[in-house]
């Protein structure tokens, strides 16, 4: 079979990798001569402990042991079991944490509630002052401006695959054929569009104007090296507010009881903090919804993560020496993780994971795969 996959994001990449591994003919094409969206802007999480019960959790939780057998063979892919932990203050914080420490599937996602000289055990760069952790053993992190880039080495070493930059497609003809914006026709038996947040042009004509995926902006930012590991990703209370996972009368008497502060509210805010292969701390994030968005970024954020994350650490962030906005694509029906919808005989459109992209991209492909019979 020969399968055309149009992106070269998280997402089309990994729908490349699981064509190629099952021993067929891929090209991919991409419209930018390397992906530049949300597949680099974003912290590199392996995700499990947020998840809704269900084909959510049971989805991260398969694309977290594919990462580990892909990142086992790709070093470069920067994969490492480093776990989370969510750090909580005060009773109606801790309820929640207790909360899901009781639900039915806290072993598979690893929950455990720890003390603060137990957390600060794990992770000893927390010398700031909280009352418990929430630690997720099954989370994990990868590097994501370079985790494209590792797959598609690893790719280029089959001769079953090809690799097109700077060719944006603008329609599909005949049989199962693409037709790009240098005249060139690309024909297979399978083409799989990939195109995360681009949803107008043909995506448009494709799928039509009634596409249950919207699009959603955030705002990060990227420090200096940190002079020591932070050994788990860290995530703030706020978290409990924006993941399925944690709803609970407990979280329903924290949002009456302790509402976010103003500047986090009004930008949707919750701490994530990972550090990366050089050290450096990604940190995020805002959540944006109301089109059109804005084009600039704005700086309360940031001083809202900044000072929640000092106070984690005990000290002063390394200077910040990146900050960024990007955009993905969110699926909008209940219960979906991810929209695949057939536009065309033997075309099909892969789009609107949401903030699972990097964590679920890798099972969210294999199930492709599987329902399309590769």
């Amino acid at each position: 079979m020969r399968v055309t996959v149009v992106g070269a994001g998280v997402m089309g990449t990994m729908h490349a990798w699981h064509a190629v591994e099952r021993g067929h003919e891929v090209v991919q094409i991409e419209r930018e001569a390397e992906a530049r969206g949300a597949s680099l802007r974003n912290f590199g999480l392996v995700w499990v402990g947020g998840r809704a019960s269900g084909p959510e959790l049971e989805t991260a939780l398969r694309a977290r042991e594919l990462w580990a057998e892909i990142g086992g063979r790709i070093p470069a892919l920067g994969f490492r079991p480093n776990g989370s932990l969510t750090l909580v203050r005060g009773e109606l914080e801790r309820a929640v944490a207790e909360a899901a420490v009781a639900r039915a599937d806290a072993a598979s996602r690893g929950y455990k509630l720890l003390t603060p000289g137990e957390a600060r055990a794990v992770n000893p760069a927390l010398r700031g002052e909280f009352d418990a952790a929430l630690y997720c053993e099954r989370d994990a992190a990868v590097e994501p401006r370079t985790a494209q880039l590792a797959l598609r080495a690893e790719l280029l070493k089959s001769p079953r695959y090809t690799f097109l930059p700077g060719r944006e497609i603008r329609e599909v003809v005949g049989d199962r054929a693409v037709r790009d914006d240098h005249g060139d026709v690309h024909h297979g038996d399978m083409v799989v569009l990939c195109t995360g947040a681009w949803l107008g042009g043909l995506v448009r004509e494709l799928a039509g104007p009634e596409l249950p995926v919207r699009r959603v902006r955030l705002q990060m930012m990227q420090t200096d090296p940190l002079d020591e590991p932070m050994t788990t990703s860290v995530a703030d209370a706020d978290s409990f507010r924006y993941y399925p996972a944690y709803a609970s009368p407990a979280l329903d008497e924290l949002n009456a009881g302790q509402p976010q502060p103003a500047t986090a509210a009004e930008h949707r805010m919750q701490l994530l903090m990972v550090q990366r292969a050089d050290g450096s701390l990604t940190i995020g994030d805002t959540h944006e919804y109301e089109h059109p968005f804005a084009f600039d970024t704005v700086e309360d954020p940031y001083e809202h993560l900044a000072s929640i994350a000092e106070s984690f650490l005990g000290r002063p962030l390394p200077r910040i020496r990146r900050r960024w906005a990007g955009v993905y694509a969110q699926c909008t029906e209940p219960g979906r993780v991810v929209h695949r919808q057939r536009v065309r005989d033997g075309v099909w459109l892969v789009t609107g994971p949401g903030g699972r992209g990097m964590t679920c991209s890798p099972a969210m492909a294999e199930t492709t795969a599987d329902e399309l019979g590769w």
